[in-house]
Formats: C-alpha cells, sequence, structure tokens
C-alpha cells in the first residue's frame, strides 16, 4: 500500500524547493502534481512527465477527481508520495473525490490582489481562508512552512 508523505498547497507546483528539500529523507518516491488546469493540458502534463530521469522521482500529474478515484482504487500502490497541489480549492475537491490526507502545508501561493501574507510565502484570499476552515472542519491539521528546516506555523481559525 502507498503512503502519502506530504500533502502539500505550492502554487509553483514541482520547484527546486519541493524536489530537494521536501522529498529527502521521507522515502519518497513520487511527486503527484495536482491541478485541474495541467491535468487537462497534455503539453504541460508531458513536461511535468518527463522530469521523471532528472530527480529520480516518479512524476505524475492529476485533476483533484483523477487522485481521489486513484487514492480509492488502489491507495497509490507501492508509491511513497508528497503530493503538491496547485491550491486549496483542489484539497477540496480532492478530498470529496476520495481522497484521504490527515495534514496539509501550505508553504507558497504567491501575492496577488486582495490576499494577505500568512508567512512571508504564502498570501491568503477570504476564499482561501474558507476553504482552510472547510479543511480545518474535517479534521485535517494545516500548517505553513515554506522548507522543513524553516518555523512551522499552525493554522489558525482567526487567519
Amino acid at each position: 500500500m502507498g503512503k502519502i508523505n506530504l500533502a502539500r498547497v505550492d502554487d509553483r507546483l514541482i520547484h527546486g524547493q519541493v524536489m530537494t528539500k521536501w522529498t529527502k529523507g521521507l522515502g519518497t518516491n513520487s511527486v503527484y502534481v495536482i491541478d485541474n488546469a495541467t491535468a487537462a493540458d497534455d503539453f504541460m502534463k508531458d513536461i511535468y512527465i518527463s522530469t521523471n530521469s532528472t530527480g529520480g522521482l516518479r512524476i505524475k500529474v492529476y485533476s483533484a477527481a483523477e487522485v481521489g478515484t486513484q487514492w480509492q482504487k488502489d491507495h497509490f500502490g507501492d508509491d511513497k508520495v508528497v503530493l503538491v497541489f496547485k491550491n486549496i480549492k483542489e484539497v477540496l475537491e480532492a478530498l470529496a473525490a476520495g481522497l484521504e490526507i490527515q495534514t496539509l502545508n501550505v508553504g507558497g501561493i504567491a501575492k496577488k490582489p486582495n490576499t494577505k501574507f500568512v508567512i512571508p510565502t504564502v498570501a491568503l484570499s477570504e476564499e482561501d481562508k474558507n476553504d482552510l476552515q472547510k479543511l480545518h472542519e474535517q479534521g485535517i491539521e494545516i500548517f505553513f512552512q515554506t522548507v522543513p528546516d524553516s518555523k512551522k506555523v499552525a493554522y489558525q481559525t482567526d487567519l
């Protein structure tokens, strides 16, 4: 049976911090990119998947619905996975489709209009805050952390 080593929201998806910091030391052999737009774009999907050989990790790309279905089908087989979501809303969609997680790391959401920083690398909108509250109400432990050796900040309902 597979194992989810980390579920993370990072709008940059796969980049140096994910590949070199978060995947090390956990026995991770796969990174799953969960983003509806990327999963629907064959060209972008192929780019992500082609990085398999460079980092030694298997890369798979799923929509939020597909990753939930895959978890229900076989709990990701033998994969030891880091899940990287493009946004918080797709975490909720994946859970509705059958994915099960106990914790969620929010580590990278770029500043946009009408957002506020909760840590230097995470800027949340009101919609993001509402979605995090829904996740919290489902019993998911949420924390903000850029890299493993940076300060871990626990989610608080009064963000």
